[in-house]
């Protein structure tokens, strides 16, 4: 006799292709925005000189952590304004936007106290050279002041994917980021404000982008006012989502170190595969963000069998997704590379590599959407775990052990498969088993 899941499995209901792509093409344009707003600030930067770029590119990873530690303000703010928004109560979806809003304010604001203390120690650390230590503060100090201005953006495409409005957040970013890319070569150029001229830019790109978010909350007529009983839930649901980006950051970083020890070609490879690696996680990814609104929004109506079919659904097109991504990747083995470099050594060393990353893209299909399910379920808890876990047992011990043993990049990239294997492990356990979807307006605790 089949159990209750089985057959909310068998008769999971699905959702036209067409809606799902209306959200995950929107979230892909915000997605890539800021990497390819990077990339125009880079060119700009690079034309200065060594020392310049140097900087940039020590202080561009301190203040990129601001947003890959806290996407609890985007992730978990639309996990619990899409179940809000699919019972019916949308004042109150955008009332968890107002609050998330107040919350990016205030850890922004905290952000900005500490790093303006810290740059200084931070960058000496990362650099271990007074000169670029110098130039990455004189961009840090300027750019951090944008740090709250991420924070709300980041509050505001949470909100507005919960209640399923895809095209707003792109339009605002990519205003933000369009007009800061045509003023940052006037402000390092024209006006001859060098490395200081592009911190100003970026800033502004927060203030416009954020302004937007922030104008969009009052024209909605809610309740401005802050609930520090919501933020509290926000936070408790950050907690999860800030230690599982702890994992990967453990993981990555680890990586990158014993690249650097084991030669300066091997690093060089690894950082072309993993830039790759990183561009395809943001395409995989947006799948994963229409899955979040989507699961959301059905278990909050009470519609466990529509949410299932969502999960059923949008991990089959990450699956497929992924396939060709591994297809494309495979036939561009012998020329891509070359678009990166030119020197024989790294060349050399990037098919260690890259056969691992052609072999993970269906892998990484079906991981991304599966955690798009969960984090649309509320279910950080066993994600966190999850993550955590595959982590310690799969990625850290063979990258480790391929320092002590002089595996390179094969060991590098062994152990980040083992890392996606678990993973996919643990969440088609779960998917599977179907605890997760538990419906309701909010999730019980």
């Amino acid at each position: 006799m089949p159990n209750d899941s089985e057959l909310d499995t068998k008769s999971a209901e699905r959702i036209p292709a067409k809606r799902v792509l209306g959200l995950a093409v929107p979230a892909l344009g915000v997605l890539a925005a800021e990497p390819l707003y990077v990339l125009v600030d880079t060119a700009v930067v690079g034309h200065l000189g060594a020392l310049p770029l140097a900087g940039l590119a020590v202080a561009g990873v301190v203040l990129a952590q601001v947003s890959t530690q806290l996407t609890f303000l985007s992730y978990g703010t639309t996990s619990r304004t899409a179940r809000l928004h699919g019972a019916g109560r949308r004042a109150e979806a955008v009332r968890e936007g107002v609050q998330a809003t107040w919350l990016a304010v205030l850890v922004g604001l905290v952000l900005l106290v500490v790093g303006q203390l810290l740059a200084g120690p931070i960058a000496r650390v990362l650099t271990g050279s007074d000169e670029i230590a110098a130039a990455a503060v004189s961009w840090l100090r300027i750019a951090l002041f944008g740090a709250p201005l991420i924070l709300i953006t980041m509050a505001g495409n949470g909100w507005m994917r919960g209640v399923q409005e895809a095209t707003r957040p792109l339009r605002y970013v990519l205003a933000g980021n369009g007009i800061s890319a045509v003023l940052c070569p006037v402000l390092v150029y024209v006006a001859d404000w060098g490395l200081e001229g592009s911190a100003i830019a970026n800033v502004v790109a927060q203030v416009i982008s954020a302004g937007m978010f922030v104008a969009a909350l009052v024209r909605e007529r809610v309740s401005l006012r802050p609930d520090f009983g919501v933020m509290k839930a926000q936070l408790g649901l950050g907690r999860d989502l800030v230690l599982r980006s702890l994992a990967f950051q453990a993981c990555f970083v680890s990586a990158a170190a014993v690249a650097a020890r084991t030669s300066a070609e091997a690093v060089g490879a690894h950082q072309v595969v993993l830039q790759l690696w990183t561009f395809l996680s943001l395409v995989l990814d947006s799948l994963a963000i229409a899955a979040q609104s989507l699961v959301g929004a059905a278990l909050g109506a009470g519609a466990a069998r529509r949410a299932k079919g969502v999960a059923g659904q949008i991990t089959g097109y990450g699956l497929v997704f992924g396939c060709l991504l591994g297809v494309v990747f495979a036939g561009l083995a012998g020329p891509l590379p070359h678009a990166f470099t030119t020197d024989p050594g790294v060349l050399g060393e990037i098919p260690h590599a890259w056969w691992f990353f052609v072999a993970l893209q269906p892998i990484a299909g079906v991981v991304f959407a599966l955690d798009g399910v969960l984090l649309g379920a509320g279910d950080a808890a066993y994600l966190r775990t999850a993550t955590l876990l595959s982590a310690a047992i799969g990625f850290l011990p063979l990258v480790w052990a391929s320092l002590a043993f002089g595996w390179g990049l094969i060991g590098i990239w062994s152990g980040l498969s083992a890392f996606m294997l678990l993973r996919l492990a643990s969440l088609l356990y779960r998917w599977r088993r179907g605890n997760w979807a538990v419906t309701g307006a909010v999730r019980p605790g």
